[in-house]
């Protein structure tokens, strides 16, 4: 991975790609501006919807040359860390309210060489992460209640991303927002601490493997959108 850093990253979630071509999808949004590819694995008992497992994170991650951003939506998660790194995910991410143990989980996952990272769903408070912020290099804000693409974003959670970046300070902690993103939703966390934005349907929309360059557009729009407004912030 490259050094932290907390310029806008772009990260697809290939939930919305077509399921059929992964390897050649995961290849068209990198070539089209996608800094990280972003995988939803849902187990049906955790959040309502079953995606992906370890076989699948393995055979994409042969067709990914950045970093492969792997979030469990899954509980238990710690039975299956191992493998999902293993499966060559750059960064495993847990949800704090899937386990009794979010500081063993982490130390898990630090464990086995990835990144950590914890997600929290809207209704969990930014303060669940007080005693963890030195074991983790992620967290992940779910703008939509887990499961599936295509939700409509959460505005209550703007004020909780900018608890998180006060928390976080000067910690090299990613703040990554999952759900609802398009070029209007993007500069709304984007202003308050986001770094790293998930987008599905936002990206994908209207394009094909066959006309990558509309994934592009689409990245591009998303990107321009949350840099404007960080400047306007930091302005």
């Amino acid at each position: 991975m490259k050094p932290f850093d907390r310029s806008i990253k772009i990260a697809p979630s290939i939930l919305s790609a077509d399921f059929a071509n992964f390897g050649a999808e995961c290849r068209a949004i990198e070539a089209q501006g996608a800094d990280w590819v972003h995988v939803d694995v849902m187990d049906g008992h955790f959040v309502p919807n079953i995606t992906f497992g370890p076989a699948t994170c393995a055979a994409i991650r042969k067709h990914i040359r950045g970093v492969m951003d792997v979030h469990l939506m899954i509980a238990p998660a710690d039975p299956y860390i191992e493998a999902f790194v293993k499966s060559g995910a750059d960064i495993v991410t847990v949800h704090a309210e899937a386990g009794a143990h979010l500081d063993r989980s982490l130390q898990l996952v630090r464990s086995f060489g990835a990144k950590a990272g914890v997600s929290l769903n809207p209704s969990t408070p930014a303060s669940a992460l007080e005693f963890v912020l030195n074991r983790i290099d992620l967290v992940l804000v779910m703008t939509v209640n887990p499961g599936f693409g295509g939700q409509s974003f959460i505005d209550s959670q703007i004020e909780k991303v900018g608890q998180l970046r006060a928390m976080i300070g000067d910690r090299p902690i990613h703040i990554e927002i999952d759900g609802g993103i398009t070029p209007e939703t993007a500069p709304l966390v984007a202003a308050v601490g986001a770094d790293v934005l998930v987008a599905g349907s936002a990206v994908f929309k209207g394009g094909s493997v066959e006309t990558p360059e509309v994934y592009g557009r689409n990245i591009a729009s998303i990107r321009a959108a949350a840099e404007a407004a960080r400047q306007k912030f930091a302005a």
